[in-house]
């Protein structure tokens, strides 16, 4: 018997979601960002799911887009960091990749290498966030430069990141929304991109031509304070395992490492096949919810590396060999990630390589 820790990716809730993409931005291309493995639902798996249905994809860097282009996925493929060395220019130009450009220094490689075919490219546009980017001032420099060489192809493209959008309140994504517009109406853009999953559903004035839906995708909320039911989405990923013991602790005696949670009383104390080295979060504390036959339990002491306790006063019943929700359908990863202090996008990411992936599809 193999373990029984395993990550149910839900393609028919990948596409409602991309509905609701669509219904949010209706006249905008979609850019889906499918780096970091796909938020780590598998990248392969989600774009041969939904690739007559997006315009593009975006990833993080060369070697991402490459294991797209190796499973045959011909549409247009962002590179979201551009490139790290000037020696991978020839090959995103072969493989008809596009890059986004940040910094002076790989504007001059770009513009200096000697290649077969031009490139398509996305100039980033520091608005607000202050990370990577050129000021808009900047932009109109590289911009003219860029429309008088040969390495690159035309339209030139515009890009910037929000920083606040996940904060409804907030005037920064107004500002930087001003700022973006005014470039691109100066420069007469035909091709923009400002939106990510917040600016898709809170704000309609980010949207321009290309939105770029990520953690909505995977049917998580942009928003604190917010699950995936309320914007209409729909979980994609549910992590799973089974109960492999159950077993009767008396009232006093302590449970897990370093004997932070003493019985109150003599209770039957469920393990399951699931720990931080398989990506769930070391630090949900006790009390952090997980389904045991479909019914909330808490979890109880520390997480281990490989297992975690779990209260089953309220499922006296419970057998080994009993199925586990750890996140998903019924209990939302965004509740996970508050309890345990980090963000729904940090817990998809560090799933660990152990928990096998498989594909269904069902709408719920």
């Amino acid at each position: 018997m193999t373990r029984p820790t395993n990550a149910i990716i839900n393609t028919s809730a990948l596409q409602h979601n991309l509905q609701q993409v669509k219904n949010n931005a209706p006249q905008q291309k979609i850019m889906a960002v499918v780096k970091a493995n796909a938020y780590g639902h598998g990248a392969a798996r989600v774009a041969n799911a939904i690739a007559h249905d997006v315009d593009a994809f975006a990833v993080c860097c060369l070697e991402e887009a490459l294991q797209l282009r190796d499973i045959y996925i011909t549409q247009p493929i962002v590179i979201l960091e551009g490139f790290f060395h000037p020696e991978e220019l020839s090959v995103i130009a072969k493989q008809d990749l596009q890059i986004v450009i940040s910094t002076a220094t790989q504007f001059k490689q770009l513009v200096k290498s000697k290649l077969e075919q031009p490139i398509n490219l996305w100039i980033k546009v520091d608005t607000g966030m202050h990370r990577l980017g050129f000021t808009p001032k900047e932009t109109v420099s590289i911009y003219q430069l860029a429309q008088q060489n040969l390495n690159i192809a035309a339209p030139i493209r515009l890009m910037s990141h929000l920083a606040c959008a996940d904060e409804l309140n907030n005037d920064a994504t107004e500002q930087q929304t001003k700022l973006f517009s005014e470039l691109v109406e100066h420069l007469k853009v035909e091709e923009a991109s400002l939106a990510n999953s917040a600016g898709i559903l809170g704000w309609p004035d980010t949207h321009f031509n290309w939105v770029r839906p990520g953690i909505m995708l995977y049917g998580a909320s942009p928003f604190p304070n917010n699950v995936a039911e309320d914007n209409d989405l729909q979980p994609v990923m549910q992590l799973q395992s089974k109960l492999i013991s159950v077993k009767r602790c008396y009232k006093g005696e302590t449970v897990g490492y370093g004997a932070t949670w003493a019985c109150p009383q003599t209770m039957p104390v469920g393990v399951v096949a699931i720990g931080y080295a398989d990506g769930y979060p070391r630090h949900a504390p006790t009390g952090t919810p997980v389904l045991v036959n479909g019914k909330r339990v808490p979890l109880i002491g520390k997480v281990s590396m490989d297992m975690i306790t779990v209260d089953l006063r309220n499922q006296p019943n419970a057998r080994v060999g009993d199925p586990v929700l750890l996140w998903g359908e019924g209990l939302p990863i965004e509740e996970i990630a508050s309890l345990s202090n980090t963000i729904a996008y940090e817990l998809f990411c560090n799933l660990g390589g152990r928990v096998k992936k498989e594909s269904f599809s069902k709408l719920l």
